[in-house]
């Protein structure tokens, strides 16, 4: 807020909306502590209304919602939602818009995917939000997975884990680096919404916390992730996991936010070479770095970062291949996002967008011209006037000549 007080000129802070959306975090407390839920929003809002600004109010948003701006977000920066144009990029051609992109979002506590399916017919209207936008109509297939974004996801894995590891209060973790040591309070664990359902075999009493050791292994960290994928169970034609309908796949996907900062560590977000099979073998290396190794390599990073990335790269690998069930061959149509046009991809600005109207519900009349269509007309004019011009010049001097080749 400081740094919009300054960016912003003084003259406008009046006129300039300050909207606040809270995501999964917020929800998950919202379900354990409703009033305290409030009390944070109302803590927020009471500060932010104390700039010269005009808040229009804080709230938790759904996971419907979050999905659903994240998909505005990349289309409106990517002008998915305009026509797409002939005839030298002048005329648009009637009926004929362009295909969106899909939206792949990662945060802590949960984890979204959107798309519009080719199929319009859906099996379950949860899923489904309607848009009209620019004069189209769109019809969106969103879920929102709370307690599956990468934070939360760690955790449940955690838990599952020290199930199996009986009573000593010891987890050999294969997701994290042979060497690393990490304690943890149980509180920590079993007082996580996400958690609940392993509460009843917690040994609370005898081992107050836990002791994570690393051993560093791809394949056993990817084999223990998969556990926390219900994938037995389906009531639809298709699903994701946890018996929750997914359409088949359609279109690019733009994967945007954890998803992008954990594939632009492990070097993993160049197009060209990105492949499913790169994604794992690079895995298999950093994984079996040792902790002091690594710590090496990267002392800048800070430490809780730096010892998850393992963690994170096999559960976005997981969680696209096994949970939404991209392939090997579809694995080329996600392109993991961190900005498009110097703008931060994410939900944010969606929102904005949303709750300002300034996406319109019709075509505009006349389609603005883009900056490239723009400098082509004005050279192409600008080179027939110089050419009219030589010509008028060539005919004042020299009319007897012109007319003779007339004659």
């Amino acid at each position: 807020m400081e740094r919009a007080r300054k960016v912003i000129p003084t003259s406008q802070h009046t006129e300039t909306p300050v909207y606040l959306g809270a995501t999964a975090g917020m929800r998950l407390l919202r379900m354990e502590n409703e009033r305290l839920a409030d009390k944070i929003l109302a803590a927020v809002a009471n500060s932010i209304s104390s700039y010269p600004f005009d808040f229009q109010g804080a709230r938790i948003i759904t996971g419907q919602e979050e999905g659903a701006y994240g998909w505005i977000t990349i289309n409106y920066l990517l002008d998915r939602f305009t026509q797409k144009l002939s005839w030298f990029n002048l005329k648009p051609s009637e009926g004929d818009t362009q295909e969106t992109y899909g939206a792949l979002d990662l945060g802590g506590a949960s984890t979204q995917i959107t798309f519009v399916p080719q199929n319009e017919t859906t099996e379950s209207s949860n899923n489904t939000l309607h848009f009209r936008l620019y004069g189209k109509n769109y019809g969106v297939y969103t879920h929102s997975f709370l307690c599956y974004g990468k934070d939360q996801a760690l955790l449940q894995k955690l838990s599952k884990d020290l199930q199996a590891s009986g009573t000593n209060g010891t987890i050999h973790d294969p997701c994290f680096h042979s060497g690393y040591r990490r304690k943890m309070n149980m509180s920590d664990l079993y007082e996580a919404p996400c958690t609940r359902r392993f509460e009843a075999t917690f040994p609370f009493l005898a081992f107050p916390e836990v002791e994570i050791r690393g051993t560093g292994n791809y394949r056993q960290c990817r084999r223990s992730i998969l556990q926390l994928f219900n994938t037995s169970y389906c009531p639809y034609s298709s699903c994701s996991f946890n018996g929750i309908f997914l359409p088949p796949l359609q279109g690019n996907f733009g994967a945007f936010s954890a998803f992008y900062y954990v594939m632009e560590f492990l070097n993993l977000t160049s197009e060209e070479e990105s492949t499913d099979k790169k994604m794992i073998n690079t895995l298999e290396k950093f994984c079996s770095q040792p902790w002091e190794e690594l710590q090496m390599y990267f002392g800048e990073v800070k430490e809780k970062y730096l010892s998850e990335y393992c963690f994170s790269g096999t559960y976005i690998l997981a969680l696209l291949l096994n949970g939404y069930h991209f392939t090997a061959e579809s694995w080329k149509n996600i392109h993991f996002m961190g900005k498009v046009r110097s703008t931060s991809v994410g939900w944010t600005l969606g929102y904005m967008l949303n709750l300002t109207n300034m996406i319109p519900s019709e075509e505009p009349l006349s389609t603005p011209l883009s900056h490239s269509t723009y400098v082509f007309l004005m050279v192409l004019f600008s080179l027939i006037l110089v050419i009219v011009v030589i010509i008028g010049i060539f005919i004042f001097h020299k009319p007897s000549y012109f007319w003779k080749d007339m004659v």
